[in-house]
């Protein structure tokens, strides 16, 4: 008996039906990150409710923050003057509250943002960051740091911006949904803009800028009692900034590590590869100490040198009977250097002054006088032992 059986090739496979529209699995998504943030909530609840109830927590001096010793004695003493009462941290008045994080170092002050969503809105204000920043950064950060950071900043936004228009939520994919994640993520982060986000890119060196240092190369010779722009970033182990200087030539310097000490903000905001304008040359008198910029030829960037401004060939140094000041040629001294080097002075006119030199001297360019004591000293703590060859 022969049986009959259709071909395989004939037969077609069914379509897969697809139970639920798309729309479902994008709810589903969204039940998901509501319930993930609601954990969040909860939990910050229950932290706060423990802090509130927990009868060893009714006073400042037994917070369980895990504060270091230096905390605990600073906090015992403001808590010293809150009657025992059933008076928690989140029953103090704003102002009070706000004099005692004031007192905190930022490592402390950090960690008392990390307790709760209250202390973190009350941690991050930028009135209690100002003040760390400038004890501690004024020194090394200036304009153009500023306006690096700021420059970062928008760039930040932007494209933060960007990426939200271009992904607005449809009913057609799961990814449209990505927005509300990051949404809900920025809740939990620090504000980009805030001064507590920019102590701590400067902090752990996620962020280098423009500064001026002392004497580099480890103070070799050829750089005594000179300032070089360069790039930094602060090293928070060793305490230390690295350094990366423009390329001198065809030479590309390497990375050098650098103190506090030797580290300055710009005082003036032109470029190592510009001249500066010179608006003190009519003030210049004997005795007046300056900065000049000097390059070794066209390719190098300028470094700002230190001098003083000397008396003319004649002059009987008498403060009764010199007229240097009245002349247009003025004498600048660089004293460090012996007095039979070529380096030790240079002869510039204050009505005709650019920048002047040759490709065996270099080239001098523009001048700034030092008005602040504190930016003289700053030169002279560099004073070498010994008169450079």
């Amino acid at each position: 008996m022969t049986l009959f059986l259709p071909s395989l090739h004939f037969i077609s496979p069914l379509p897969r039906k697809t139970f639920f529209p798309p729309w479902v699995f994008e709810l589903g998504f969204l039940a998901l990150l509501l319930c993930q943030e609601s954990v969040y909530h909860f939990f910050d609840l229950v932290k706060n409710w423990r802090i509130s109830t927990n009868p060893s927590l009714k006073t400042m001096s037994t917070m369980s923050f895990n504060l270091c010793r230096s905390l605990r004695s600073k906090v015992e003493r403001e808590a010293a003057q809150i009657p025992d009462s059933g008076t928690t941290i989140f029953d103090l008045p704003e102002l009070d509250l706000d004099c005692i994080l004031e007192k905190l170092p930022p490592a402390e002050l950090c960690k008392m943002a990390a307790v709760c969503r209250y202390l973190k809105e009350r941690c991050v204000g930028d009135h209690l960051w100002k003040r760390h920043i400038r004890e501690k950064w004024s020194r090394v950060i200036g304009e153009a740091a500023l306006g690096k950071w700021e420059l970062q900043i928008f760039d930040q936004k932007s494209r933060r911006d960007f990426e939200v228009r271009s992904e607005k939520p449809t009913a057609s994919s799961l990814r449209r949904l990505s927005w509300l994640k990051r949404k809900v993520d920025s809740s939990r982060t620090l504000p980009a803009d805030s001064l507590i986000s920019f102590y701590q890119a400067l902090e752990n060196g996620g962020f280098s800028f423009p500064a001026q240092v002392f004497n580099r190369e480890n103070g070799n010779v050829g750089f005594l009692l000179s300032c070089y722009d360069a790039e930094i970033s602060y090293c928070y182990r060793k305490n230390k900034f690295y350094a990366r200087y423009p390329p001198h030539g065809k030479r590309v310097p390497a990375i050098e590590e650098v103190p506090w000490e030797r580290i300055r903000a710009p005082p003036v905001s032109t470029s190592a590869h510009d001249l500066h304008i010179s608006v003190c040359l009519n003030d210049l008198n004997p005795g007046d100490h300056i900065e000049i910029q000097w390059r070794r030829n066209k390719e190098f960037p300028y470094g700002w040198w230190y001098a003083v401004v000397g008396h003319l060939e004649g002059c009987d140094r008498d403060d009764h009977h010199c007229f240097c000041h009245e002349s247009d040629t003025v004498v600048l001294e660089f004293n460090h250097y012996p007095l039979e080097s070529r380096w030790r002075k240079k002869i510039i006119n204050r009505r005709e002054h650019r920048e002047d030199g040759s490709e065996d001297d270099g080239f001098y360019g523009g001048i700034r006088k030092l008005e602040r004591k504190e930016e003289i000293s700053m030169w002279k703590q560099f004073w070498p032992a010994e008169a450079a060859e």
